[in-house]
């Protein structure tokens, strides 16, 4: 009876998940009537018609068919082969969708409808079962500690937040609507498959788990910001089980899952593998170095210190590239390292957190909306650690919140933010969560750092009192942005404050996570399916 309640429950909340995504397609996306460029709209729709009317070999190559200036395609070849059965799709209701040449900027009411479905229909077949098949095997295996306290319980601190509002939370996080609904994309296709890798390592099917993984990672190539994780963790496997086990065991684990991963990459890239110089003109189009550290304003540490030192001015992008290599890869060292020698799946999840959290604000070429590789990860950890996760999620839907305000979907990320926002301190008690947190940390701090002095600070009201400056300091940008010109001198003074003020939190969550992954226990349970 409790199991069908539970189903119950997470198909209402898949249900309201979905309105909410196609209340938001409704509204204006990018691009909308703006010619010549128009945006990431005709980005998706000018793909399809390219996948459709030309042969493989000249997707990636400019020609008198393929002008790589005009939306080149600059994705991975899985991202291609989904394109391409859209345009086929696209060609049979409407030929004039994705006509060659002629369908450039094409915007109508049917083709909206159209696009719109795409997405939402993507989305139903990937991210939406993916988030309920985590949250419904992490329960049901006991992955998870599910524990919160609620409203309805305080004092007992084994109360257990149930999968349906965990789905519920994960299906209305305004980050993913607002991008893939009204900027336009297909974010949710490749977040979808990543988390159903997760999915599988809670079942211990490493292999499904590693192929999984690399059709994310040949969907969109920013999943590069999991793949060491992905890689210590089951390089760490294999470790223990030649440890514990033997050799052999262990170096069968490492053979099967290598082997996966090459099998599917060469089923994916095949096309794409038969000559070289098509292989590397691919590579090109996937890192294109020659656009700079950064394009637009974005939170991470480049284009803040870009503020006060012109790197463009003094450094390369060739160089610019090897520093920000060196950088990200020193940045996530630490987390894969203690990810190898303890790889159970709590630090796994923490290491997703800080290794694509230290990509996005140190590796090159980052956009606003690679906050999303974050900020899935952190929906996964929410019910371990409620409070951090939750001041996240805020957190990184402002820091996109210039990129609405281009698309003129302002009032649904203001509408979707509030009520996530609301929903989130209607169903938890917000200085239950906040004690938890604190609580949890102090016990973490190791004797010589000055725990028993720190145990006597109210670092409960301490962080309260934070977090609702936060809270407010995000409110008093916003406002100002929509109601006071930035001075004639500085015209992008307001996307800079958004992108510091942002940047300023995710390096301080930064450091939080990685003390939270480093600190946790060590419990190694190694099962192979």
């Amino acid at each position: 009876m409790s199991n069908t309640r539970f189903i119950g429950g997470d198909v209402l909340a898949v249900i309201f998940g979905l309105f909410l995504r196609w209340c938001i397609s409704l509204q204006s996306y990018s691009g909308q009537d703006s010619p010549p460029m128009y945006g990431d709209y005709e980005a998706q729709r000018h793909w399809m018609e390219i996948t459709v009317n030309l042969p493989t070999k000249e997707w990636y190559f400019n020609t008198s068919n393929n002008d790589l200036m005009y939306w080149g395609l600059d994705y991975p070849p899985l991202t291609a082969y989904h394109s391409m059965v859209c345009g086929y799709v696209a060609k049979y209701f409407n030929p004039d969708f994705v006509k060659l040449h002629e369908s450039r900027g094409y915007e109508s009411i049917n083709h909206k409808l159209f696009m719109r479905a795409s997405v939402f229909i993507s989305e139903l077949l990937t991210f939406v079962p993916a988030i309920c098949l985590y949250f419904s095997f992490s329960k049901s295996r006991k992955t998870e500690s599910f524990k919160s306290v609620s409203k309805e319980n305080m004092s007992d601190s084994k109360t257990r937040l149930s999968s349906t509002l965990m789905v519920t939370i994960a299906l209305i996080y305004p980050g993913l609507i607002l991008i893939d609904y009204g900027h336009f994309q297909f974010n949710c296709v490749s977040l979808g498959l990543f988390v159903f890798a997760l999915v599988s390592i809670i079942q211990h099917n490493y292999i499904v788990s590693s192929i999984f993984f690399c059709l994310a990672l040949s969907y969109k190539q920013m999943e590069l910001y999991h793949s060491l994780p992905f890689f210590f963790y089951f390089l760490g496997l294999c470790y223990n089980l030649w440890q514990y086990e033997g050799f052999k065991q262990g170096l069968f684990l490492l053979f099967i899952i290598g082997s996966s991963v090459i099998m599917t990459f060469l089923l994916v890239w095949l096309p794409f593998l038969q000559e070289k110089k098509t292989t590397f003109q691919v590579l090109h189009r996937l890192f294109p170095i020659a656009r700079g550290v950064f394009e637009d304003k974005v939170a991470n540490f480049w284009c803040c210190l870009n503020v006060f030192y012109k790197i463009r001015n003094y450094v390369s992008n060739d160089s610019m590239a090897k520093i920000c290599l060196f950088d990200t890869v020193f940045s996530v060292l630490p987390s894969c390292v203690d990810l190898f020698l303890n790889p159970t799946f709590h630090k796994f999840k923490l290491s997703l957190i800080n290794s694509s959290l230290a990509f996005f604000l140190f590796s090159f070429q980052v956009h606003e909306k690679s906050i999303l590789l974050v900020s899935i990860p952190i929906l996964l950890q929410f019910p371990q650690d409620q409070f951090p996760c939750f001041w996240f999620l805020i957190i990184s839907t402002f820091s996109m919140s210039h990129l609405f305000m281009k698309d003129n979907i302002l009032i649904p990320y203001i509408g979707l933010t509030v009520f996530f926002y609301l929903f989130i301190l209607s169903a938890l008690d917000l200085k239950s969560i906040i004690t938890t947190s604190v609580i949890s940390a102090q016990t973490r701090v190791p004797s010589f750092f000055g725990r028993k002095f720190m145990l006597n600070i109210d670092f409960c009201r301490i962080v309260k009192w934070v977090f609702h400056l936060s809270m407010l300091g995000c409110l008093i940008i916003t406002v100002c942005s929509l109601t006071l010109e930035p001075p004639e001198k500085y015209p992008d003074l307001y996307p800079l404050l958004i992108s510091f003020y942002s940047f300023i939190h995710f390096l301080l969550f930064f450091i939080y996570f990685n003390f939270s992954q480093i600190s946790s226990k060590v419990c190694v349970k190694l099962k192979i399916n």
